[in-house]
Parts: structure tokens; sequence; C-alpha cells
């Protein structure tokens, strides 16, 4: 894999980061799980400068033993497992233009670093990633069942909800990086449903507009505590076909 090439990183592409950390911390500080600001500062972020991969992998590696490596853009599922099973990480490299500020059809550095690294520093995230990727690998990475891991990732990791205190609070990255989806999933006109494995399982992911639905965990300890349950569904479907 290619490796981050820090120096190449122009004045207008740190500003740009800086924009984006400023503004999004400022809509998701109250909201966001609680894990994550702690995160945040545990790797250093800085609203300046954007996150130099080494030093960052330094970092992981005595919090929790997880990497972070260079991916183009978005990777296929099994590869993505495969490196999750040796708790390694895809992130992408490149940042979007001052253009592009509210949106990409892609994710960027600033989805992949901000939203996701900072709970690479949560133990009961890590394990829950994992744990996916033990169960990929027992299926011997099957097209099926990546399909429905990847499923599953996408609506916690990326898009999950999280009742903390009777309060909701997001862990998904593709929230936490967003700030039309953070405005939209805790507004009344956002669709919140209780965290459903088979559900979630059968539900195809929505990449173009906002989620039509949230699945809300009722405690951080369940998503960790779910992949007994995940791999039981998961027999059963591979199983049933």
């Amino acid at each position: 894999m290619p490796q981050q090439d820090y120096s190449a990183y122009t004045v207008t592409d740190h500003h740009t980061w800086s924009v984006l950390f400023s503004r999004q911390l400022e809509i998701i500080h109250k909201v966001a799980y609680p894990n994550f600001s702690p995160g945040l500062q545990l790797l250093d972020f800085r609203t300046d400068l954007i996150p130099d991969f080494n030093i960052v992998n330094q970092k992981l590696k005595t919090l929790t033993g997880w990497k972070i490596y260079e991916v183009p853009g978005l990777i296929e599922n099994r590869l993505f497992f495969e490196k999750m099973l040796h708790r390694e990480f895809g992130a992408t490299t490149w940042i979007r233009t001052p253009e592009q500020l509210d949106y990409l059809e892609e994710p960027d550095m600033f989805h992949d670093v901000f939203g996701h690294i900072p709970l690479l520093t949560d133990p009961l995230i890590c394990n829950f990633l994992h744990g996916l990727a033990e169960i990929a690998a027992k299926h011997k990475y099957a097209e099926a069942v990546v399909e429905m891991l990847a499923r599953l990732y996408w609506y916690t990791i990326e898009f999950g909800l999280l009742l903390e205190d009777g309060r909701l609070k997001i862990y998904g990255a593709g929230i936490l990086s967003s700030i039309g989806e953070s405005n939209f999933c805790l507004s009344p006109k956002a669709n919140r449903v209780p965290f459903d494995i088979e559900a979630i399982l059968l539900k195809p992911v929505i990449k173009d507009k906002f989620q039509n639905s949230y699945f809300v965990l009722d405690s951080m300890n369940n998503l960790q505590g779910s992949l007994l349950m995940i791999s039981e569904k998961i027999n059963a479907f591979s199983y049933a076909s």
C-alpha cells in the first residue's frame, strides 16, 4: 500500500482541514459519543494541521494496537475486512477542495480521519470491528456474508446512534464528519429505530442521500455484545441460502 506523502499537502489543504474541523466540532461537541472528543485529544489532532499517519499510528499502537493505512478511495469489502482482521483500518489521504466543503460523492480524508480514527482509541469500537472481521474470516469471506457484514458496519460504525443517559449521541463516522447529516439525524424528520440485527442484515445501504433509518443502540456495551448474535444470524441466513 502507498503511504501518505505529508509534504505534498498545501497551505490550502491544511486550511480546508481547519475549516472543516472547527465547524464540525462546534456542531457535534455536545452530541458526539462521549469517547469521541477524548479520542481527538489522545491522538493530538489539531485544528490547523492535517494529521500525520506516522504519528497517529505511533499513538494508536500504544492505545489499542490498531494502525491506519492509505487507500486510494473506496475499496472492496473483502479487502476491508481482511485488513481489519489484522487491526488495520484504511483511510484516504486526499482532501476535498474549498468548493466542496459541504458535499462529496466519495469520502475524503476528513471523513475517514476525523470521523473514524478518534474512535479507534476506544476498545469497544475496536473489538466490534475486529469481531466483524473474525466472522468474515470464519466464513472464508463468502460474498453474501461479507455483504451482510458491510451492512452492519454501515448502520453502526458509519451511521449509528446511541442513547446515552436518555440523550441521543452520534457515534457513526458518516454523521460525525457531515454537517448536514449531523443536523438531520437528530431532527424530528429523521426516522430513528431500535438497534435490530436482523433488520440491518436485510437492509441495503444508502449512499446518495440522508439515511431513511438510523438504528439506535441503548448502550455502547451492547455493540460488542451483539457479535455473538450477529454470528448466529449470519449462520442462519447462510444455512437457509
